[in-house]
């Protein structure tokens, strides 16, 4: 590690759930982004206490979490789901120790910020310890939509998501794992751990459980995110989430409605200039995003821009990112990043 603390403020770090899929990448972001780590900790259930994880080159090993344990941290990032965040965050905020949590439990609560730098890092404040990391499908959608919102106003937002089942965890990539190597082999396609029904050479058209109203809660997680992260209440907002056999970044359809006239090539210059956006559209040369070429990037990327032939104000758009890192690990860090440039912490 660089010795830079005699000119540059470090910090201490923690990570919770740091075994998982998505905590190892924050891990990775941490080194990656060169965070101004003084100490990292990591920590997960006592099954997984005693495990290293190389970070800068060295081992560190898991410690257990529980309570007697939480002290000297500045930041801490949670990936180890709802019911541990539900218990541990406040705790670790009563020691004045930010929490960036990945889980759903925190985004819809009062008062608790839910935060894309992108889009909205204004949100975050001194005395909100507990901050919370939104859904991936919501970051991606909000990344693209804001530079167009602010330009036009958006009414209305139709999406479809194509979600890879990284989304679902370890066991989502091991359903698709399985079953796709059994068929290749011929053999009877094992059943499923995680995803609802075999993922292999299919579409499941759920994500998480099915409302009242017929939507899962994965898409409402959509329409009432999107609405609190970019401060505005009133759009209209509809979304089929799909799970599909790809193994990480998830893709999405859009159609917006705005309030204002807004033409394909100005959303395309808009998004060209964008933060966190990289525009790749020109579908005569074959060149639009798809998640082969986006896994392992930061950015998110759009293209298939297009004027919509229903709306006179709408237009249509693709969406992909890396749900692991902006859709979840990244985006972390890069809340954290923000807490230190604005002096929060």
């Amino acid at each position: 590690m660089p010795n830079s603390s005699a000119h540059k403020k470090m910090f201490r770090v923690a990570v919770v759930g740091a075994t998982g899929a998505v905590g190892r990448e924050m891990v990775k972001m941490l080194e990656e982004r060169n965070f101004p780590v003084e100490k990292l900790r990591l920590f997960a259930s006592h099954n997984s206490a005693g495990k290293t994880i190389i970070f800068k080159g060295h081992d560190v090993t898991v410690e257990a979490l529980e309570p007697k344990a939480i002290s000297n941290l500045d930041i801490a990032l949670f990936s180890a789901g709802g019911t541990i965040s539900k218990e541990y965050a406040p705790l670790f905020a009563a020691k004045g120790i930010f929490v960036i949590d990945n889980s759903s439990v925190w985004r819809m609560e009062s008062g608790i910020p839910l935060v894309v730098p992108e889009v909205n890092p204004q949100d975050l404040k001194k005395d909100r310890k507990i901050i919370a990391n939104p859904n991936c499908s919501t970051i991606q959608m909000v990344v693209a939509l804001k530079p167009l919102h602010d330009a036009a106003k958006i009414k209305t937002i139709r999406v479809a998501t194509y979600q890879s089942v990284s989304g679902a965890g370890q066991k989502g990539i091991q359903d698709l794992e399985a079953q796709t190597k059994a068929w290749a082999q011929g053999a009877p396609i094992p059943p499923p751990q995680k995803i609802a029904h075999q993922i292999a050479f299919n579409l499941v058209p759920q994500i998480d459980v099915f409302e009242d109203n017929g939507f899962t809660k994965e898409e409402m997680k959509m329409v009432h995110e999107t609405r609190k992260i970019m401060g505005a209440p009133d759009i209209m907002i509809s979304a089929s989430c799909i799970r599909v056999p790809v193994f990480r970044s998830h893709s999405e359809a859009i159609w917006i409605e705005t309030e204002k006239p807004l033409s394909a090539d100005q959303a395309r210059s808009l998004l060209e200039k964008a933060p966190g956006v990289i525009l790749v559209d020109d579908p005569k040369a074959g060149k639009y995003p798809m998640p082969i070429n986006s896994e392992g990037r930061g950015e998110t990327f759009v293209g298939r821009i297009r004027q919509d032939i229903v709306s006179p104000n709408g237009l249509a758009l693709w969406v992909v990112s890396d749900n692991l890192l902006k859709g979840a690990a990244l985006n972390a860090v890069q809340i954290a990043e923000v807490l230190v440039q604005k002096k929060l912490v």
